[in-house]
């Protein structure tokens, strides 16, 4: 009820709507609320660089927006595709800190026999370290941890809850930055199966044209245990975000999409193609 109410206050702020400021002192108090917040994010922007946030890599900068990715992979003759993939509202609640929820995702298939349904519900805590804007060395140092809950129906999400702990920085050289991560997803059962995972993700982006991020990412995971011990699967993911542009008031819309190849002979799909659609506010 809590997280509604924020969410709802922040709605209002951006509406403006007549009597929220000045009905009585409740409502003057909920918009100080609204202003305080907004003007956390508004410095949390201020003082970190100024990239898009790139289309697999989650971005070690801290945003305020709403996602919404979609992700289509191909295995052999069949797809699978995911509406939702992971992402969802994105808040800067305190000083140098970011939270996300996402709703479970939807997953479809075309593989007889298998079935569709909702997958795992996914959060995400972002604690920024240290960081630059553009005149300030350009630059961001943040520690995440992020985690899944098992709510995914049939076979559409893991048995256990999925814990991440990830490390991610970046720089920037003018109009080129480098983002980047490293992880490890540590289950909190059956770890004899899936083995704790280690995630490393490397962009290098673009900017250009006012609007354009071009970029390539380099999206590895490797396996030391588990059902997979051993392997290692690389993918290439060039892709391209376009924006923000103002819509109204704070808010903005980018857009992206791009696509990973598998570049291992071992891999769990070949292609993911993926779309998204960002609000900043």
């Amino acid at each position: 009820m809590r997280y509604a109410a924020i969410v709802l206050a922040l709605f209002l702020g951006l509406l403006n709507v007549p009597g929220w400021t000045q009905s009585n002192s409740s409502q003057s108090s909920s918009n100080g609320f609204v202003s305080d917040w907004f003007q956390r994010s508004s410095r949390a922007e201020s003082g970190q660089p100024h990239w898009a946030a790139p289309i697999f890599t989650v971005t070690p900068r801290l945003v305020q927006q709403f996602r919404y990715d979609m992700g289509w992979q191909s295995i052999s003759a069949f797809t699978n595709a995911n509406y939702g993939s992971g992402k969802g509202l994105e808040l800067v609640p305190v000083d140098r800190v970011e939270l996300s929820v996402s709703a479970p995702s939807y997953l479809t298939h075309t593989k007889p026999g298998v079935n569709d349904g909702i997958g795992d519900m996914a959060f995400l805590f972002k604690y920024r370290a240290a960081a630059g804007n553009p005149e300030n060395g350009n630059y961001v140092v943040t520690a995440m941890f992020a985690a899944t809950v098992p709510t995914g129906a049939y076979t559409n999400g893991a048995k256990d809850a999925l814990l991440t702990p990830t490390l991610a920085v970046g720089k920037g050289w003018g109009n080129f930055d480098l983002q980047s991560t490293a992880g490890v997803t540590v289950p909190t059962g059956d770890v004899d199966l899936l083995g704790t995972p280690v995630v490393l993700n490397a962009t290098a982006q673009y900017h250009c044209l006012k609007y354009f991020w071009p970029e390539l990412e380099v999206n590895s995971t490797m396996w030391a245990n588990g059902k997979n011990a051993g392997k290692k699967q690389v993918f290439l993911s060039p892709g391209l975000v376009v924006g923000k542009f103002h819509i109204w008031k704070r808010v903005g819309i980018a857009v992206g999409g791009g696509v990973q190849i598998a570049a291992t002979q071992f891999h769990t799909y070949e292609h993911n193609w993926v779309t998204s659609a960002r609000f900043p506010f």
